[in-house]
């Protein structure tokens, strides 16, 4: 993935899992399902997150360099910086505290929203920005994967938001389930 398709991707991925919290019921917005977090409390996960990633991107790349160092190995393509990232989290890799998201009111959901594709969009306005080239030589620290360069930390991103959504989509059908007669 280049750039502009990344770009895309990012922009793709976050409409998608706001448009699935926000196709849900008011009261089901918030509700912990099946015991895990609420949907708005997934949203409000991926808003922090890209906030640390849009600081992060806008540290000069000479800082980068000189903080993190060169990369010491081929960078992963999608597919494979995904399957790392499932290694991990089936290895109890979980979100440290300070991305553990807070209770949220339904009140603040479009707030929160708008302010998930405004990160969104400068970060793919930024990713679309990068060289093919200089996208691999510069890395970036990330709390469960390590070191990673940019043109991973963008495919996390898209993943995240794809995750997330997945998980929301999980809990909720679970949540039925559990909830039906038998």
């Amino acid at each position: 993935m280049q750039g502009p398709e990344i770009a895309a991707q990012l922009r793709s991925a976050h409409e998608a899992l706001i448009g699935t919290v926000n196709a849900l019921p008011p009261e089901r917005r918030t509700a912990p399902a099946n015991g895990k977090w609420s949907p708005a409390q997934h949203l409000e996960h991926i808003r922090i997150g890209l906030e640390l990633t849009d600081k992060a991107l806008t540290v000069p790349p000479f800082l980068l360099r000189w903080r993190f160092g060169r990369p010491n190995r081929p960078g992963r393509d999608y597919d494979a910086l995904v399957q790392r990232y499932q290694e991990k989290l089936a290895a109890g890799g979980r979100a440290p505290s300070r991305f553990v998201p807070k209770n949220v009111a339904v009140a603040e959901i479009p707030a929160m929203a708008s302010a998930i594709m405004q990160y969104a969009d400068r970060i793919a306005r930024k990713a679309s920005r990068w060289s093919d080239r200089r996208i691999d030589r510069y890395l970036v620290p990330h709390p469960l994967l390590g070191k990673i360069t940019l043109r991973e930390l963008f495919y996390f991103t898209i993943y995240h938001a794809q995750h997330h959504q997945a998980l929301i989509e999980r809990d909720l059908a679970a949540q039925g389930r559990s909830e039906s007669p038998t």
